[in-house]
């Protein structure tokens, strides 16, 4: 390889080599690198003779990244066109580092590339910030649909899961059931207990029944206060009442002491289940307070209980 500079000037090339940027040419004709900056070694460990065609370059890019640079830079490169690439450059070390590829296209009178020239840079330490960034976005994410104290999903995952499901319900005429739990006597448990006391319970109820769901998609939330809401996809009236019963049943033989309870010395829980296949004039809205009156109808007909209904 011609290891000389693009330009012969002793100056320019003391400016090009003198940049973290690392200088390169390749001949588009032969896919021959003519000069890459002795910065390279440095921060690859590949000596600036060990760069002699565009296979070398290929052959360094990561497995992950390969196809989609070289496929794009082509690409870019036979429209003429002026462009950049991230992608992981692999070390001698078996290690990679971040570089961003700027290159421009050189044209010939007639329009066909005559050459690439560009810069690589080193971007590894922007990488580890965004990545941070997005740890950090995804973070935030998750922490503004939990509830804060019971750990479980909140509201707002809540309607949005619900949404999803309902959309997809309706369009695969698919069975669609909805469980809405409260915990019976809660106010008289507080008053009797003390509300540090009444957020331990709140844990303790929303631990016990997120394993009240069977599948993967089946998906249990905080509705608000002392009430919680299992979402049942795909699942009927009658495997609906099966998984109510396993909800009350498990808050059952937690044991938990309830001195003030007008029915029971243990907590209990009222339960309301609804199932639909929705169609195209279903208001959702209307689904979710149908099947939270069936859980007021369960306090009212005397607490631990399950109503349910089908439509």
């Amino acid at each position: 390889m011609d290891n000389s500079p693009p330009n012969d000037s002793d100056t320019y090339k003391t400016l090009l080599e003198s940049t973290k940027a690392i200088p390169w040419k390749i001949d588009w004709a032969s896919k021959q690198f003519t000069y890459i900056g002795p910065q390279i070694e440095p921060l690859l460990g590949w000596a600036p003779e060990s760069w002699q065609s565009v296979e070398d370059w290929v052959a360094r890019i990561h497995e992950e990244d390969r196809e989609r640079v070289f496929n794009f830079c082509v690409q870019q490169s036979l429209q003429g066109l002026d462009h950049e690439a991230d992608y992981k450059a692999l070390a001698a070390d078996g290690s990679y580092v971040w570089i961003r590829d700027v290159v421009h296209v050189i044209r010939t009178p007639s329009g066909e590339p005559e050459a690439l020239i560009g810069f690589m840079f080193d971007i590894s330490e922007r990488k580890k910030t965004e990545e941070q960034l997005l740890n950090m976005q995804k973070q935030l994410e998750e922490l503004s649909y939990k509830d804060g104290l019971t750990g479980v999903a909140n509201r707002r995952m809540f309607d949005t899961v619900l949404e999803r499901e309902w959309l997809e319900a309706r369009q695969h005429q698919q069975p669609l059931s909805l469980i809405m739990i409260d915990i019976d006597y809660f106010k008289q448990y507080n008053d009797f207990y003390g509300h540090l006391q009444g957020d331990e319970v709140l844990k303790q109820v929303a631990k016990t029944l997120s394993h009240a769901g069977v599948r993967a998609r089946d998906f249990f939330a905080r509705f608000g206060g002392e009430e919680f809401a299992l979402i049942l996809p795909e699942t009927n009236a009658l495997s609906a009442s099966k998984i109510a019963e396993r909800c009350r049943n498990l808050v059952f033989k937690a044991q938990i002491p309830h001195a003030k309870s007008e029915i029971s010395q243990i907590l209990t829980i009222s339960v309301g289940a609804g199932s639909m296949t929705p169609g195209p004039t279903d208001d959702l809205k209307a689904f979710v307070e149908s099947v939270d009156a069936l859980m007021y109808q369960a306090k009212h007909d005397g607490r631990n209980r399950i109503v349910g209904k089908s439509t």
